[in-house]
């Protein structure tokens, strides 16, 4: 026999997002997502994925945006949803979140968190050495890397990562990243060349080195 619900132990629906950047590190170019320390119990001061409550007015993926820009400054280049997770116990209260992945460029980062009044409760943290997290988050977390490492095989998906215009060699460290291994430059080569999902530029990138073929992303495939 049910039991009429009240407004203590009504279902509440939050969104939260995983978003992914490439941030420099001292053995080179990491996999990173933003983490927000909580300013509340239940997890008071413990860090946790941005979100928020859905408000009745809104759509899902308007949502997702909006409080990614609410709790960390960030506005993602790429944005999906990925899961939906609602067991009972993993708030005190009855909580279903409806959680996103997201990509950002490298380049975009500090001009975001640049803006006035982006939020100072804000850190970035290896994708694959997190701290403890507050409710199910970590297993969120891992949850999203291991989607992302799936469908790394998409130059379309990696790329989102990168500014407009990349190198090869930009490109396959974007996949290391990703991967957390190594790859043979002229395999990775072979493979993205026969392909139709990059478009050659006629422009190039000095340096050191001799100039490498610039790239952007073929957005009709």
């Amino acid at each position: 026999m049910s039991t009429r619900s009240t407004e203590d132990d009504a279902i509440r629906v939050a969104v939260s997002a995983v978003i992914f950047s490439l941030r420099s590190a001292p053995e080179g170019d990491r996999l990173m997502l933003p983490l927000v320390r909580r300013t509340r119990d239940p997890h008071l001061g413990v860090w946790a994925l941005p979100g928020g409550w859905l408000d009745p007015d809104e759509d899902l993926d308007s949502a997702a945006s909006r409080t990614l820009a609410e709790t960390t400054a960030l506005m993602p280049s790429y944005l999906e949803q990925l899961y939906t997770f609602g067991a009972v116990d993993r708030s005190p209260t009855r909580v279903v979140s409806i959680v996103y992945w997201a990509l950002l460029r490298s380049d975009l980062v500090d001009a975001q968190r640049s803006s006035a009044g982006a939020p100072e409760n804000v850190e970035w943290f290896d994708a694959d050495d997190l701290p403890p997290l507050a409710f199910d988050h970590n297993h969120i977390a891992d949850y999203a890397l291991d989607r992302l490492r799936n469908k790394v095989g998409y130059s379309r998906i990696a790329a989102g990562l990168l500014p407009d215009e990349f190198t090869l060699t930009e490109l396959r460290e974007v996949y290391e990243a990703v991967l957390g291994r190594r790859l043979d430059p002229s395999n990775f080569r072979r493979l993205l060349e026969g392909t139709d999902e990059l478009v050659p530029t006629e422009r190039f990138r000095t340096g050191k080195h001799r100039p490498a073929r610039l790239y952007r992303r073929n957005r009709d495939t």
